[in-house]
């Protein structure tokens, strides 16, 4: 059962502004009304993510593919966005796929078995 944390305190002016703008981010629908992405596409923003960014073009596969998948929405597309792990030794992983494959992503990749993936809606099949 979950519990609803209440300190009777309001944070200060600053931290709701970035809490607010946090949840609102959380609720947009993202990946309805784009069209699935091609892999040059996703490979196109893969690369323009890891260009930018020291942290995403390292070991931390997370934010590179959390920032992978907006930057395609923002083009008006949508990549399969995977989490997934392999055994042995375990090992997680974090990745997007366009195409049906991984996209700029190591051969080893196909070994992890997804967990969680959020796919593509385009505008036919958007209901909610």
């Amino acid at each position: 059962m979950s519990q609803i944390l209440d300190t009777g305190r309001r944070p200060p002016l600053q931290r709701r502004i970035l809490a607010r703008t946090a949840v609102t981010a959380a609720c947009l629908p993202a990946r309805r009304g784009a069209e699935p992405a091609s892999y040059d596409q996703a490979l196109a923003a893969r690369h323009d993510v890891t260009a930018t960014s020291t942290l995403c073009s390292g070991r931390y596969c997370l934010q590179r593919a959390l920032a992978t998948a907006p930057l395609c929405w923002l083009r008006g597309v949508w990549p399969t966005w995977c989490t997934g792990v392999r055994t042995p030794p375990f090992a997680a992983h974090a990745w997007v796929e366009a195409e049906g494959r991984p996209v700029g992503e190591p051969q080893d990749t196909t070994t992890y078995h997804p967990m969680i993936t959020v796919t593509p809606r385009n505008k036919s099949s958007a209901t909610d």
